[in-house]
């Protein structure tokens, strides 16, 4: 599923010629645009101090938070096509805390701080995200990624939604 050209229509299941596919052609701008996203999000060419396989890790606990089976195995994927090490591996764990690893620890509280309750975010959970080590740079490669898979699985749920209807 990660290899996809359309994560979402491969997600949701948008079949050729049904319903939802020419509801959904009607905005394929903004369709080609969210996976131009999603490949910029996950996999960029110069990935800056996040790694690919750290940012697959943290998508897929994203998608965990959320319950989001089909997103976490697509991420998992991208995670095993990343080859982690264990630590990063573990990201995507979500009864793993980060352990004595200061900078993971602070990646993970932030991640899932954000996308269980963004509104309780502050300054000084960004000032954590510092003091760990992670440059303004990561910080909103860190913030885009978070904000994005928040999307990503919204935008599906939605499409689903409207899948059910037809």
């Amino acid at each position: 599923m990660a290899e996809n050209n359309d994560v979402i229509a491969a997600i949701v299941g948008i079949e050729p010629g049904s319903a939802l596919a020419e509801v959904v052609a009607g905005r394929a701008d903004i369709m080609a645009l969210t996976q131009q996203t999603h490949d910029g999000a996950l996999t960029p060419v110069a990935s800056g101090g996040l790694t690919h396989a750290e940012r697959a890790a943290l998508a897929c606990r994203i998608a965990k938070i959320n319950d989001d089976k089909d997103f976490e195995e697509h991420f998992e994927a991208l995670l095993d096509s990343a080859g982690p090490s264990s630590d990063t591996a573990r990201i995507a764990d979500i009864w793993f805390d980060g352990g004595s690893d200061i900078r993971l620890k602070a990646l993970i509280r932030h991640v899932d701080l954000v996308a269980h309750a963004p509104k309780d975010a502050t300054r000084r959970d960004i000032e954590l995200l510092q003091e760990a080590g992670l440059t303004d740079a990561d910080i909103v490669r860190l913030s885009e990624l978070v904000a994005f898979v928040s999307y990503q699985i919204r935008v599906a749920a939605g499409l689903r939604l409207m899948r059910g209807l037809a």
